[in-house]
């Protein structure tokens, strides 16, 4: 009579002396090793709500596969709108602006299809351009900011100043031989927004570094710029009718440019104010 020879199987490899094991500590210290573990792993959260999670869990039954999902998908939660918070900070919006506080209505040219696309970020990754153009007052610095929310929500680094200051930071850099290093570090921004351009004009010196500033981001990062002029006149601004034509050239090649026409919201809230006036006193 023969007996079936048993396959042996190689042992696991032995844990660390120090490695901490679950199942000998004590039920009365399970919370304080958990804590102590999710302190070491920087998972602040489950360390948070493990505790209650694991009671709806023995309430409903859950395996420990779901008990498992639900608590890690808590931490990433945490950690996505941590990490949107600090993306917004670092941004240094002016104010933050969203499009759902955005009346369209006033802004019958905007096309509510691509604002939409727009607002999902996917230009971001593509290193798609948007460009804003239309008179003072009408809401493009509002829009700008709402989609710069709108992509650090989705998860991209996003710069917001003026045009004169994206200018006097260039300059500062240049002056002290660091533009090159200056240009890389806003590189690492996926999206860069440039308000207020044709405000005010540039000398040639000032021209030529904001050109390197686009030229450095063409199909490398994102550049929205809002501007109160038409590109035919962008040769006023930048003193250099050629500079302006290869600005433009490289900022539409990939690019949304949407021309936005209406009336300034400051015009029309004086003129509803003063409506709301006469009615009172009639």
């Amino acid at each position: 009579m023969t007996t079936a020879t048993k396959k042996k199987t190689a042992p696991a490899p032995p844990l660390p002396a120090d490695t901490p094991v679950l199942a000998s500590v004590p039920a009365d210290g399970l919370p304080a090793q958990l804590n102590y573990l999710t302190r070491a792993l920087k998972t602040p959260t489950i360390g948070r709500v493990w505790e209650d999670i694991a009671e709806q869990a023995r309430d409903e039954n859950w395996s420990h596969e779901e008990y498992l999902a639900a608590v890690l998908q808590r931490q990433l939660a945490d950690r996505e709108a941590s990490g949107t918070t600090m993306r917004i900070r670092t941004a240094h919006f002016p104010a933050i602006k969203t499009l759902e506080d955005f009346n369209l209505d006033h802004l019958p040219s905007l096309r509510r299809d691509v604002l939409a696309h727009l607002a999902t970020g996917m230009f971001v990754p593509k290193a798609e351009n948007v460009i804003l153009l239309g008179p003072p007052g009408i809401g493009k610095t509002h829009i700008a900011i709402g989609l710069g929310v709108k992509a650090a929500y989705a998860g991209y680094s996003v710069l917001f100043d003026t045009a004169s200051n994206w200018i006097a930071r260039l300059a500062a850099a240049h002056h002290a031989g660091q533009l090159e290093a200056e240009l890389k570090k806003i590189r690492r921004y996926k999206l860069i927004i440039i308000d207020e351009v044709g405000y005010i004009p540039f000398d040639q010196d000032a021209a030529n570094l904001f050109f390197q500033l686009i030229a450095s981001r063409y199909e490398q990062g994102s550049v929205m710029v809002t501007s109160n002029l038409p590109f035919g006149r962008w040769g006023e601004t930048f003193s250099d009718d050629v500079v302006a034509a290869a600005m433009i050239d490289r900022l539409v090649h990939h690019a949304e440019v949407l021309t936005l026409t209406g009336d300034s919201y400051r015009t029309r809230t004086r003129r509803e104010l003063l409506g709301k006036n006469r009615a009172t006193n009639d």
